[in-house]
């Protein structure tokens, strides 16, 4: 039975706060032991210098979109699970709003037929159930019919604007054991808004959409999870006020989680003028070669710089408890167009955790664990799930990645369908290199 040995390995896990340097012996899928220095190699082992290298527990993506089953043009089924696979993830949530949605078990049906016949096992696919009956926020779903282990909870991935409705989902969903992912916004106060508004939107002559958008939707969620006792996932937090509605359900007890999707973190608002004054100047700060573009184009849109930093902070403190990619993968034509014409969302699952590690651990705003925290356990915690583990004796879900590696964000070097982020063209640095998953991903 064949062996690999990693010596002078960084070995990160969150679950039990390791960070060290030392020699992993993975047996099959498992791993077998961690020692500072393994002198003694069996005779069936493939040994590779790792100095360098970070092993890891594999990243879990708490929600993304997928094109297919009815825009395959964008992305399919096959084309993200291997993006996922290229950028170090092992479990993917997918979000119900496909064509047809999966409001009910025959679309949730489909969607897993379509699974069985890729030829690609990884990573593993996960499923959000539609609270509303063709994700139209206007009735239930078939929400007792859809409460089965095929889904991870309840979500549209789109504002519900009734909260009378939302109060009556809460009621129904609490007795049947599956969490709640919710995203706060006023579509009435963000109008047709496409940039946050401050400064430099006006400056940039793009509609704004004020911080009350978020954070009034926010505060009416909050009260109704007072009310009910559900367990809710706040998605896509993005302003510093949304943090301290969160912060103080939470020290009061509520049974809510949240995510910040990961180019928040990264950018502010300025980007879009790519000016380095307006994104807060430093050697991070945006090129020219960014001015309007419109893969900067997102919902919600990039905060300001105090949003950025506050949500930073967040991730340190616990508040957020994940990194949620939402990869939204549109093609060339739909995102060629003005900025505020142009569909929001952009693609993230091979870019974000070399983007996240050179923007935030390397910088020092994050520290290593900090940032597999929120991009591994914290995600599948909230999914209700066992977080992976680099743990010896446990079925391994372990990526290897080097920070180092270079490569080109090029359309044909990506393995997504569509193109659609602001780092096209530019070179990174950081590369998964191997997967390790019930067989190994090379």
């Amino acid at each position: 039975m064949s062996r690999e040995l990693l010596q002078n390995v960084r070995v990160l896990d969150p679950v039990s706060k390791l960070d060290r340097i030392a020699d992993i012996l993975i047996k099959e899928n498992q791993i077998e032991t961690i020692e500072e220095k393994i002198t003694e190699i069996p005779a069936d082992t493939e040994v590779r210098d790792s100095q360098g290298l970070i092993l890891g527990p594999g990243l879990v993506d708490i929600y993304s979109h997928s094109g297919e089953p009815g825009f395959e043009e964008r992305e399919t089924l096959e084309s993200l699970m291997q993006a996922a696979a290229a950028g170090g993830f092992t479990r993917v949530a997918i979000l119900p709003d496909t064509s047809p949605p999966a409001d009910n078990l025959a679309g949730l049906a489909l969607l897993q037929q379509h699974i069985r016949n890729l030829s690609i096992g990884l990573p593993r696919l996960y499923f959000w159930g539609a609270l509303t009956a063709g994700v139209k926020g206007q009735q239930m779903a078939e929400l007792g019919e859809l409460a089965s282990p095929a889904i991870v909870g309840f979500a549209d991935g789109l504002p519900l604007s009734n909260p009378a409705l939302v109060r009556r989902l809460l009621e129904y969903i609490q007795p049947l054991g599956k969490s709640v992912a919710l995203w706060p916004c006023d579509r009435t106060l963000a109008g047709n808004g496409a940039a946050r508004e401050g400064a430099v939107s006006v400056r940039l002559g793009l509609p704004g959409i004020p911080a009350t958008a978020e954070t009034s939707a926010l505060a009416a969620i909050l009260e109704l999870v007072a009310s009910a006792g559900t367990k809710v996932h706040i998605m896509r937090v993005s302003t510093a006020r949304s943090l301290e509605l969160i912060r103080d359900a939470k020290a009061r007890g509520l049974p809510v989680t949240a995510s910040v999707t990961w180019m928040h973190l990264l950018l502010n608002v300025g980007a879009i003028s790519g000016n380095a004054k307006d994104s807060g100047g430093g050697k991070n700060a945006l090129t020219a070669s960014f001015a309007y573009d419109p893969n900067l184009h997102l919902e919600p849109p990039l905060g300001n710089l105090g949003d950025q930093l506050a949500l930073i902070q967040a991730v340190k403190d616990g508040v957020i408890d994940a990194i949620a990619i939402d990869h939204n993968a549109h093609t060339y034509e739909e995102k060629t167009v003005a900025f505020a014409d142009s569909p929001p969302g952009a693609i993230g699952l091979e870019l974000a955790l070399p983007l996240l590690w050179h923007g935030l651990v390397e910088t020092g705003k994050l520290s290593a664990l900090e940032l597999w925290r929120v991009l591994s356990a914290g995600p599948a915690v909230c999914l209700g799930q066992t977080p992976p583990t680099a743990a010896p004796g446990v079925s391994a879900e372990l990526i290897l990645f080097d920070p180092l590696m270079t490569w080109t964000v090029e359309a044909h070097s990506l393995k997504s369908r569509s193109a659609n982020t602001p780092w096209l063209g530019q070179k990174l640095a950081g590369k998964v290199v191997k997967t390790w998953i019930n067989s190994p991903l090379k």
